[in-house]
């Protein structure tokens, strides 16, 4: 078994002045299997994960069959051995 994390990105938050700038919070992109291929969605809606197979939601860790981890690493993805 081994164990997928959705890519994450450092952001500031949208207004508020300039101290806030320098602010950054680490907020998870979700990743979604749509016909075959892989998709990043910030914020996926509710159609977006129903037409998907596999759906891993952003800033979450899931433990991925051999067969998922070489897709989603031929995909571009890192997938971790445990």
């Amino acid at each position: 078994m081994r164990q997928f994390a959705p890519p994450t990105i450092d952001e500031g938050p949208l207004g508020g002045g300039p101290l806030f700038y320098r602010m950054k919070l680490t907020r998870g992109i979700s990743v979604l299997k749509i016909d075959g291929e892989y998709y990043e969605i910030r914020t996926p809606s509710q159609d977006e994960i129903a037409l998907a197979e596999i759906f891993y939601q952003g800033g979450n860790v899931y433990d991925v069959s051999d067969a998922e981890a070489l897709e989603l690493e031929n995909a571009g993805y890192e997938v971790d051995t445990l």
